[in-house]
């Protein structure tokens, strides 16, 4: 696909993601669906309102009403869409820095589209095969009120409400000024949690931190933790799809540590889990001491979705899914990662010890990435043939599912082109952080080598 990558598209706004670009994917959108009304919402980005305008009259223009639901995060939105049963545009860029914005699409069964859906859609895109209204048939536009509470009443249904009221627990929440901020602090205090925030004000310009919940970012979290006697912290992205997640002490934890945990309290033996090709081998040893199945995909919601959907479609059972970034999918709750909902299930585990025991069985391993931009295709392609040809001399099981993972038995590293920033990624894991930061710096060194060269 040239316009949809891994989770929709995004740019900064108004250089590359810009209204007339917004408006013509509207358009392709309500030609491909072929629907009589969809759902726009937004995140909290400065630009959000001027894009969502723009797709409201791209929609409106080939005859289909607009349901306008202002800020909600995107599993709210996702929500509305499978109650409502109509498709639902997000103007979102998710975790992506400030000047981001980007759009992605979500069917009318509340699941984000699949790749042939989505290529369907930029067909039409790319041809200009737009449908066009005449002038007494164009869609009319109007704003929806309390979706956001229908939102919150769903989550409260689904959590086990009184495990967690009766634990009494201390919630450090930092939805870093986006879309999670109109919701997830009503949902935890509803939950009888006593909720304290940070960089709690909705805000475009992400005054305190940046959207994406690293560690980096969130320094004030874990002050906030230890400041208050918190037993937990909670982090969003921009768009509250998301969850990470500090103990007791105000600690960064590992995602791929807290999928891990959340993953031995749901799998059987005989499940399925499925993740993406930078799986952490905490996930890997949960599935194989439980005696469950793991699939990967590439990176990116898109993938893992199309996947659970073709293992239950065989029969399979798949209770939990997602990455290590935070994303994880509950499937029998909903196909969609819900930063709010991930917090709840993790929330049922805090009330019975404490976080710094929830995760002990699964530390043991150092994360390291690094990101290396690029400004032409030419300094890409140059890059990721340098790792291809990295990757045919070294001393390791290769996969190229997505990008070039090397697996050395003690650890692994995997450099891939990123799905929504010009960057080329480089992840790895191994048991020590010395052996990590050796094979990420290798492969770092590779590829800002073979940059320069262009």
């Amino acid at each position: 696909m040239q316009v949809f990558g891994s989770s929709g598209t995004r740019g900064v706004a108004n250089e590359e993601l810009t209204p007339a670009f917004v408006l013509r994917v509207a358009k392709a959108a309500g030609t491909a669906w072929g629907v009589d009304r969809v759902g726009i919402a937004r995140d909290t980005r400065y630009t959000g309102r001027m894009l969502a305008d723009a797709a409201a009259s791209g929609l409106a223009s080939t005859g289909t009403d607009v349901d306008r639901l202002g800020i909600l995060p995107t599993p709210g939105a996702q929500a509305y869409a499978e109650r409502e049963g109509i498709p639902v545009m997000v103007i979102t860029a998710s975790h992506n820095p400030p000047q981001y914005n980007g759009v992605k699409l979500v069917g009318s069964d509340g699941i984000e589209l699949a790749i042939t859906d989505l290529e369907e859609i930029e067909n039409v895109l790319l041809t200009e095969g737009f449908d066009v209204a005449s002038w007494d048939e164009t869609g009319r536009v109007r704003e929806v009120d309390g979706v956001r509470a229908s939102y919150i009443d769903e989550l409260l249904g689904a959590a086990d409400y009184e495990t967690i009221a009766d634990a009494e627990l201390t919630v450090a929440l930092d939805p870093g000024h986006g879309a999670g901020a109109i919701t997830s602090p009503e949902f935890l205090r509803e939950l009888g949690c006593r909720v304290v925030t940070v960089n709690g004000q909705p805000d475009g310009h992400f005054p305190g931190r940046d959207p994406e919940p690293v560690p980096g970012n969130l320094g004030d979290l874990g002050e906030l933790v230890r400041a208050t006697d918190a037993d937990v912290g909670i982090a969003h992205d921009g768009d509250a799809d998301r969850a990470i997640f500090f103990d007791e002490t105000g600690e960064y934890v590992e995602g791929d540590a807290t999928l891990a945990a959340l993953a031995a309290a749901e799998l059987e033996p005989g499940d399925t889990t499925v993740s993406a090709v930078n799986v952490s081998q905490r996930l890997v040893d949960v599935v194989t001491e439980v005696g469950a199945d793991l699939e990967l995909t590439p990176i990116g919601s898109t993938n893992i979705i199309t996947r659970i959907e073709e293992l239950e479609a065989n029969g399979e059972r798949v209770p939990i899914a997602g990455e290590g970034n935070g994303g994880i999918f509950f499937p029998d709750f909903r196909l969609s990662r819900d930063g709010a909902f991930t917090a709840a299930r993790f929330l049922e585990l805090v009330a019975e010890r404490p976080v710094s025991e929830i995760v002990a069985p699964y530390g043991g391993y150092a994360n390291v990435r690094h990101n290396v931009a690029y400004e032409s295709t030419a300094e890409r392609d140059a890059m990721l043939d340098a790792a291809a040809n990295h990757a045919q001399s070294a001393d390791a099981e290769l996969n190229t599912r997505d990008g070039y993972r090397l697996d050395y038995g003690d650890a692994w590293v995997l450099a891939r082109p990123s799905g929504t920033e010009p960057l080329v990624r480089v992840y790895a894991e191994a048991r020590n952080r010395e052996r990590a930061d050796e094979l990420a710096d290798e492969m770092f060194e590779t590829l800002t080598e073979a940059k320069a060269e262009v």
